[in-house]
């Protein structure tokens, strides 16, 4: 039902953490819609829910890719399961009666809504009817005005275009993850040197390779030709030569160029056949969009697509600009311009042009396009270098600049063209004049460039010929495609969408297909070309732009109700279907161009550990993915990447006869030992594909966890810290969970794990044999046996590193599990930490989005619609508002969440935790963890 929640705070303000420990909520008695309610304002960090695959169907090994179109179901998983989103979400829902939704408002943003109200719908109040009040509040930008007025038109969500994003994660899920796994799997199961861990395929990701690939495969087919200019130089008097442009440009013979120069060598004078003189304007921007943003921000400020909209993103959470993605470049009726402009009059950097307008009135905008989305992107609020940071500063001094040329006059200038005779041939000369700077005065990089002055002359005025010659030049080929260019061209084929665009770059760059060069040109690597011609060969609607283009129409279609959310669906994937089943028969003409360009596997690498099943060395593949492979048995096992890979000591698994290698993170990082045969296939139930020896439970096993393993991780929950017997004499011990290292005992003449636990925190013993000269033991005793976290002797001995926060080592009588009689491995079972649950009444739930928890909502005043529904008092009632990110302001004072650093962007910290905040669909993300 509607209601007239008119928002005045009557109480104070008290903050807590949610029991994630990620999202701070806020708690304040208010009168909403004239009657007492109790309000909540928490946050969410990006989407709560992620799709995926069922289980069974993520195994690569054991799934036909084929499958992955229409047989494998799918599933909504929590995005980050750390942060207990969803119950989070409920517990503070739990009792409330209406949700009021302020996530961002794009399709993401919809979607993320939806997302919330499957998690707080089934434990919130019934009202009458059996309905709930759910409410979407739109805005664009974090001022009081724009907040109020979106709390004065409170609608409702949109389910059509949550339903579109549904149907993008679907479709890139399923299309990306089957090809994908099947090139992967192929090719880097025949070629040694490949170079990339995921060989990936996107809808999205293939076409934007494929521009990059087009453009060099023109360089590459590039033959320069010759051809010849005349230039002639005149002068006047004492004035200085002119060098004048001919008006045939230029001419691909020799011989006839010099039959030209012949002609103009009759005659020693130039005649001024007429000056003309237009004053002409170069017009101010329109409003500025994401696009074009991004676009500036790679080529003149250097930062690569998705950098930047981090940095959009974190300015417009801050407050200082409106919301950095929309395609709109024309500005509302009703937008305040005078009063955003009057906000940069103090700015000393534009402040006399800001003035001036202000004192001579604003110009009007050029008219845009209205894309139906949010208002172009504008600066809200002053800011200074040093509240922004340097890149933050550079992002939005251009946003300022921009916005503030776009109510500024066009540059006008006055082009005077002398045309000239020589002989037979046609001459002329250019130039420019300012006569207003007009807009380019706060955008100088796009003002009229000085030129020297032209002659003062009139038509029959004589010049004297000083030069004639024939000038040889040749043709040059196109320069490899900057970002600006790609982001121009997917804009314009239709790839991707303004939030999405620069996901689709970073994506070719992560995984080699192309390398970022000087002036940000993307230059495809020998994978990249490889591909793209190989789909070229198959199929080349899989890397040309036409089919996304024209599945991103259906999308837009479900978006605004016009097509049917399962007939699209069904539609693409049957498309996509029977392409990949064509790729996969048609493959040989792919494997002709890489076998050109790759090694074979077999003669790939350098014989490192032996085979268990043949007892022949296996060779070590270093290219990425780094693994090592048996010619013989004709079998590759993966190992860890982003690390070195070297022989352990030629000591063998007990379970299968491999040779055991170790992997290392470098000399203060922590290294562990595995077998290859069990680090891809598990021995044991409670193992997963990828664990190590550190991880292993073989109960006699030396290297195994059961071994080595000495106590719970100090930071990590489950994680154990397993001593590192390779380490010494700088001895160590690292979680194998976390990337927490331990380093004690430095210079000890050796340290083993004792077969004992300690009578306190059960952490295992350890025996230390110190060097004889540095013993801190009394007397001349150099061994001694204690815990590492009880034992006071060793207090001073102990040193964690490499921890995201730091914890002291001993804490007393702390419980700690990981006894070596227990059935489960050390450091399981650590408490869960909870929190205070309150039993106060509820009411209403209003969600926000990622910057709104910030505002100082004790001095809002919201107002809304009348109430139209026949409810009676609502009585006293309890608001909640979720956010988008970790952070808020509670009555003006900021707070930090989880480890917030002042100063740092929220979404730097949030993926600092582990949290993505997705400004786009990124078509393979499954198959990259």
């Amino acid at each position: 039902m509607l209601f007239s929640p008119t928002l005045k705070l009557v109480g104070s303000c008290t903050s807590r953490k949610g029991l994630n420990g990620a999202c701070s909520v806020h708690e304040y008695v208010a009168s909403f819609s004239g009657q007492p309610a109790r309000f909540k304002m928490t946050s969410v960090c990006g989407h709560v829910m992620s799709l995926d695959f069922i289980g069974k169907y993520n195994n690569w090994d054991k799934v036909d890719p084929a499958e992955l179109f229409s047989k494998a179901p799918t599933e909504k998983k929590e995005a980050n399961p750390k942060l207990n989103m969803v119950k989070f979400l409920q517990v503070e829902a739990k009792g409330c009666d209406t949700v009021v939704l302020w996530l961002d408002c794009d399709k993401e943003g919809e979607n993320i809504c939806f997302e919330v109200l499957d998690a707080v719908l089934p434990v919130m109040n019934k009202g009458y009817g059996g309905e709930q009040d759910v409410f979407r509040a739109k805005f664009s930008s974090i001022t009081d005005t724009d907040i109020c007025n979106a709390m004065n038109r409170l609608g409702q969500p949109n389910k059509n275009e949550a339903l579109s994003v549904d149907a993008r994660q679907e479709l890139d899920l399923r299309i990306g993850c089957a090809f994908t796994r099947f090139q992967t799997k192929y090719f880097q199961g025949k070629y040694g040197n490949l170079d990339s861990s995921l060989i990936s395929f996107g809808p999205c990701q293939t076409p934007t390779l494929g521009f990059c690939v087009e453009r060099h495969d023109k360089i590459q087919s590039f033959k320069p030709e010759t051809y010849w200019v005349i230039q002639a130089k005149v002068f006047k008097g004492k004035e200085s030569p002119l060098t004048l442009d001919w008006d045939r440009v230029r001419v691909f013979d020799r011989e006839v160029g010099q039959m030209f120069v012949n002609l103009t060598k009759t005659s020693r004078e130039a005649m001024v056949v007429s000056v003309s003189r237009k004053e002409k304007a170069k017009q101010r921007p329109l409003a500025l969009n994401t696009v074009e943003m991004l676009r500036v921000a790679s080529s003149s400020l250097g930062m690569a697509p998705q950098y930047t909209m981090q940095i959009a993103e974190r300015l417009y959470t801050q407050g200082y600009i409106s919301y950095p993605r929309t395609e709109t470049t024309h500005y509302p009726e009703n937008f305040d311009l005078k009063g955003t402009l009057r906000q940069q009059a103090n700015n000393p950097f534009w402040a006399d042009s800001v003035k001036a307008l202000l004192a001579e009135g604003l110009n009007r905008p050029r008219k845009g396009a209205d894309a139906g989305d949010h208002p172009p992107i504008t600066p809200m609020r002053a800011a200074s270098e040093g509240e922004l940071g340097s890149d933050g500063w550079r992002l939005y001094e251009y946003i300022t600049r921009h916005f503030i040329a776009t109510v500024s006059q066009d540059c006008k200038y006055l082009q005077t063209t002398i045309a000239f005779s020589i002989g037979s041939e046609a001459f002329s000369c250019s130039g420019k004049t300012l006569i207003s700077a007009g807009f380019t005065e706060v955008m100088p990089w796009q003002g009229i460039p000085e030129e020297e002055s032209l002659p003062d002359c009139v038509k029959g005025d004589a010049f004297t010929v000083d030069e004639v010659k024939l000038v040889e030049k040749q043709t040059s080929p196109p320069d490899y495609l900057t970002e600006a260019e790609l982001i121009t061209l997917m804009e314009k084929h239709g790839i991707g969408t303004d939030a999405s665009i620069p996901v689709h770059i970073n994506n070719v760059c992560q995984r080699n297909y192309v390398t970022v060069e000087s002036g940000r040109r993307l230059k495809p690597t020998s994978l990249g070309v490889v591909l793209v011609h190989g789909y070229y060969k198959i199929d080349a609607e899989l890397v040309l732009p036409t089919i996304r283009s024209a599945v991103e129409k259906q999308l837009s279609l479900i978006s605004l109700g016009k097509a049917n959310f399962q007939q699209v669906l069904q539609h693409t994937l049957d498309i996509f279907k029977r392409k990949f089943h064509y790729f996969v028969d048609s493959l040989a003409g792919m494997d002709e161009l890489m076998e050109v360009s790759f090694s074979p596997i077999a003669a790939t690498g350098k014989p490192l550990s032996r085979c268990g099943k043949c007892h022949r060395f296996m060779k070590y593949i270093q290219a990425k993915p780094s693994r090592l492979h048996c010619s013989h048995c004709d079998e590759t096992y993966s190992l860890p990447q982003n690390g070195a890979i070297k022989l352990y000591k030629e000591l063998r698994c007990p379970l299968d006869e491999f040779e055991l290698v170790l992997w290392t993170s470098g000399s203060r990082g922590k290294s562990y030992p595995l077998c290859p045969y069990c680090f891809s296939n598990p021995p044991f139930r409670d193992m997963k594909k990828g664990m190590g020896c550190n991880e292993c439970t073989h109960p006699t096993c030396q290297h195994s966890l059961n071994s080595l393993g000495i106590g719970q991780c100090v930071e990590c929950e489950g994680g154990v810290l397993v001593f590192d017997p390779t380490s010494g004499p700088k001895w160590k011990m690292a979680c194998n969970r976390c990337n927490v290292v331990v380093h004690f005992f430095e210079h000890a003449h050796k340290v083993q794990v004792s077969a004992d636990s300690c009578e306190s925190c059960e952490a295992s013993l350890v025996i230390v044999d110190f060097n004889k000269a540095r013993s801190p033991l009394p007397g001349e005793e150099t061994q001694h046996t204690g815990c590492v976290f009880c034992d006071a002797l060793f207090q001073d001995l102990v040193e964690l590193k490499h921890a995201t926060m730091r914890h002291p080592m001993h804490r007393g009588q702390a419980r700690r599990q990981g006894a070596r009689t227990r059935p489960t491995p050390r450091g399981q079972g650590q408490p869960q930490k909870t929190q205070r649950q309150d039993g106060r009444p509820g009411g209403v739930l209003c969600v926000a989005g990622s910057a709104v928890a910030r505002l100082p909502w004790k001095k809002a005043r919201l107002r809304s619609r009348e109430a139209t529904g026949g409810r009676g008092s609502l009585g006293t009632r309890n608001i909640v508002y979720f956010t988008g990110e970790g952070v808020e302001v509670c009555n003006g004072q900021p707070r930090e969440g989880f480890g917030l650093t002042r100063g740092t962007s929220p979404s730097e910290e949030v993926r600092r935790h582990g949290t993505e905040l997705a400004l786009g669909v990124d078509e393979s993300g499954r198959e990259s963890r």
